[in-house]
């Protein structure tokens, strides 16, 4: 393994990436909500076009370094073949007959193309509301009283040690799949700490980002959380990554109406000029839809910042290739 960097060389090494994608894509974009619960029928997570070198292509018609994919979210289905649970690939019949490992498929066609890879994983927490209304209204899993709720794990992980279990699934994921250069861990709490130093004992040069919180670097989310204010006053002071939303409404999962509701390619490439002139990454979230690919609307307006940016005197991201 090569020698650990300094942090300040990690962040500053960080910063060249400059312009990445992020892809949310799991049993919420099957049910038309942004959390599922993880007691969906596994049936219907079923694919028929998933063709991750679609996304690494339109990542860099956008000029895009890096790609950011979750392994897991609220739901708790885990989208690599983990030993640990059953609660991911294995059930998903419908995709590949259960033998399918939708992050060896990203991590490679990311890295062929000379990109760098990174996963989100969801930490515990409740994300769950006991009103069916309020459910739909928010994007929410709903629960009927007696269901129990999952936290964001597979259900081997009830009663267990939740962090211990968390250690054995990023130790596959930090083991099995080559160089991680970047884990971005979501919600949570006290256990961010023990899964930061976790990841760095396997792999000391991955750049930790902990949401709406100070890891290797600061994390900022747009629309929802920060707001485009917030992020640009809040960056600057330290290296920091802005994660957005191709859609001004904030959805990160794929909805139908995602596609009539797009930032303009110009807006998009202002607010990566701006927080790249401050000190931070631009990660945009462009989630495939139930095919399993980037819709048609989606690849065209990379492919339009794409051309903003070669048409531009600014200086492009690091990497970019006209």
């Amino acid at each position: 393994m090569n020698e650990a960097k300094s942090l300040a060389r990690l962040q500053e090494a960080f910063l060249q990436w400059r312009f990445g994608l992020f892809i949310h894509f799991g049993m919420a974009t099957f049910h038309d909500m942004q959390w599922a619960t993880g007691h969906e029928d596994p049936a219907t997570f079923a694919p028929s076009s998933l063709d991750c070198g679609q996304w690494a292509d339109a990542a860099l018609a956008a000029g895009m370094t890096y790609a950011v994919f979750t392994v897991k979210h609220t739901s708790g289905w885990c989208l690599w073949q983990s030993d640990t649970t059953t609660h991911g690939m294995q059930a998903f019949t419908n995709y590949q007959n259960g033998k399918g490992d939708i992050f060896r498929a990203f991590v490679d066609a990311f890295r062929a193309r000379g990109m760098k890879v990174g996963f989100y994983y969801c930490l515990p927490g409740n994300y769950v509301v006991d009103c069916p209304e309020r459910a739909k209204r928010e994007g929410r899993g709903y629960l009927p009283p007696g269901t129990p709720n999952l936290h964001a794990l597979p259900p081997e992980a009830l009663g267990a040690d939740p962090v211990a279990f968390m250690k054995k699934q990023f130790t596959e994921l930090l083991t099995r799949y080559g160089r991680i250069d970047e884990v971005w861990l979501d919600q949570g709490g006290q256990e961010k700490h023990a899964l930061y130093a976790h990841v760095k004992s396997l792999q000391p040069n991955c750049v930790v980002l902990l949401n709406n919180a100070v890891g290797d670097v600061a994390g900022f989310e747009l629309p929802n959380v920060a707001g485009l204010d917030g992020a640009k006053k809040g960056v600057g002071q330290t290296p920091a990554e802005v994660a957005d939303c191709i859609n001004p409404d904030g959805a990160w999962f794929w909805q139908k109406a995602m596609e009539t509701n797009l930032l303009t390619a110009a807006e998009i490439v202002d607010r990566l000029r701006y927080f790249t002139a401050h000190r931070a990454n631009y990660l945009l979230d462009v989630p495939p839809d139930t095919t399993g690919l980037l819709p048609p609307i989606f690849v065209e307006r990379l492919q339009e910042i794409g051309k903003l940016l070669r048409s531009s005197n600014h200086e492009q991201p690091t990497g970019y290739a006209p």
